[in-house]
């Protein structure tokens, strides 16, 4: 295993930003050589928000040591659902461990050699977690001088009782039913207050037939400017 942790390049805009919160962002790169690899995230201090993650190619010198050309030329390889699933696995823990068959189910690049790369901050501040049930409102909201910085959001089902009062057993027998989403990001970041209703209208219907909600975690930092 080859596995290298690195300081990620920021642009000044998101370092003002994260530099309020105390927000460190990193990025790690596990080299994949068999399926007991195991690819670690962890803040010493906050809990974990994951930006963006890779299980594929998109570099031909990542994790290309030992390797022929023709196993790394490959730039355009990339696992569907890697993001997604790191983001649910490891979002607003302090470390998580994940290896390749957790996030692979088939190979989405035959004959190439492939890594697992993952860019996450650490958020240093006190978070707030709500569930808003479907066709309810979320009301994100800090205290004066602060504004809100979401850390993870999904529209879904994925726990048989949250939401579950005067439903049927149809509507809430599926907890695999997950839709992250950046659409809360979007309207309430650098917001005092937000206020964003679940419904399918704003975050579409994964799961057609389930009685969904909106859950959420958000921290509030104060800005800064520079």
């Amino acid at each position: 295993m080859q596995l290298f942790r690195l300081s990620a390049t920021m642009l000044v805009a998101a370092v003002c930003l994260f530099m309020a919160s105390g927000v460190s962002t990193e990025t790690v790169t596990t080299c994949v050589d068999f399926d007991d690899v195991v690819h670690r995230l962890e803040c010493e201090k906050g809990v974990i928000s994951v930006e963006s993650a890779l299980y594929g190619r998109a570099n031909s010198f990542i994790c290309h040591e030992g390797k022929p050309t023709h196993q790394t030329s490959d730039t355009n390889c990339h696992q569907s659902g890697a993001e997604n699933f790191v983001k649910s696995r490891c979002n607003n823990k302090t470390f998580c461990e994940i290896n390749r068959v957790d996030v692979s189910s088939e190979d989405p690049c035959y004959g190439t050699y492939k890594y697992l790369q993952t860019n996450f901050t650490c958020i240093h501040t006190k978070t707030t977690h709500l569930f808003a049930c479907q066709e309810s409102y979320a009301h994100l909201k800090c205290d004066y001088g602060m504004d809100i910085y979401v850390l993870s959001a999904n529209y879904g089902r994925n726990n048989h009782t949250i939401c579950s009062a005067n439903r049927t057993p149809s509507q809430i027998e599926d907890v695999t039913c997950s839709n992250p989403t950046p659409i809360v990001a979007q309207r309430c970041n650098g917001r005092n207050s937000c206020t964003i209703r679940a419904s399918n209208s704003v975050f579409g219907a994964p799961c057609d037939g389930t009685y969904k909600y909106l859950d959420l975690t958000y921290a509030c930092q104060y800005p800064t400017h520079c």
